[in-house]
């Protein structure tokens, strides 16, 4: 194993290696997978210099402690959380740079549900379709991390960027999911409908990334029973027999037989990574909202 790598001491509910993903494998059953927040993962990689292609970790709300096997620049990004290098505060949102042989720790969250590290030269786990995020639906890239897992580090590309170049904004008190009605808007009845634009609904405890799961009114249906296997693509919002809409993300089944509501646009996909269970959501039909909810940076 290169020096240029890191150990993990925590590893924390669930962290895992990210990227952009693989799109284009939808017809193999492989969903694109990759960063849940990716304005974050760009802005950590833009921190350390590496291109936004690079991978980092994503946590998951308790965080993660690795040591460094080199000397490294490094960012966490993402949700809010106190950083620590060696058991000292190290700014969270800016380049940080690790002496060989620390320990960095990403606390636990305070404000989201996911924070990401990015470390300079990125981490080189081996790729596979293209890619090096974990899937979690279908098992491909990296298993989730455990404590003493080791990882290689690329190559440095590029000088730390000025956290103060790159403007982020924190997780809103309010996720507002603005969607695209149909493909099977018909499926329910009007009062259905109504119940969904209206509803007071919150996030689940059971979403992850998968699927931002909702609890809340149930979505009265039109018709009974189930599809046929159809192509589900990310954002879907679909509804399974007990009514509640769940919002597909970024390691979402490609295929399914319940019904799809409406679709999220990506851009708002972002800000549903962040969402901590118990956050208030409110669905929008598209035409109908401004503008794109505060996401994480």
């Amino acid at each position: 194993m290169t020096d240029r790598a890191l150990s993990v001491v925590r590893a924390g509910a669930l962290t895992c290696v990210q990227d952009l993903g693989r799109p284009g494998h939808a017809h193999l059953g492989v969903p694109r997978s990759g960063a849940l927040d990716e304005p974050a993962h760009r802005r950590a990689n833009r921190l350390v210099g590496n291109p936004v292609s690079a991978a980092t970790l994503e946590t998951t709300l308790t965080g993660c402690a690795v040591r460094l096997r080199t000397a490294t620049t490094v960012a966490v990004t993402g949700a809010a959380c106190p950083v620590r290098v060696d058991g000292r505060p190290a700014p969270w949102g800016a380049p940080v740079h690790v002496p060989a042989g620390a320990v960095l720790e990403a606390g636990p969250a305070t404000h989201g549900v996911r924070s990401y590290l990015a470390f300079a030269g990125g981490v080189a786990a081996e790729p596979v379709l293209g890619s090096r995020a974990t899937d979690l639906l279908s098992g491909l890239g990296p298993d989730p991390l455990t404590d003493g897992t080791v990882l290689p580090l690329g190559t440095p590309d590029g000088p730390p960027a000025s956290a103060d170049a790159i403007p982020h904004a924190g997780p809103a008190a309010e996720l507002v999911l603005p969607f695209r009605p149909g493909p099977r808007a018909d499926w329910f009845t009007a009062a259905g409908l109504r119940t969904l634009a209206t509803g007071r609904f919150r996030v689940s405890a059971a979403s992850n990334r998968i699927g931002l799961r909702t609890e809340g009114p149930s979505l009265e249906r039109a018709r009974e029973g189930e599809l046929p296997s159809e192509g589900m693509p990310l954002g879907a919002l679909q509804v399974p027999p007990d009514g509640l809409p769940v919002l597909f993300l970024h390691d979402h089944p490609t295929t399914g037989g319940y019904p799809v509501v409406g679709v999220v646009p990506e851009r708002w996909l972002a800000a549903a990574a962040q969402a901590a269970p118990g956050t208030p959501v409110r669905f929008a039909t598209l035409g109908r909202h401004r503008g794109p909810a505060a996401h994480s940076g």
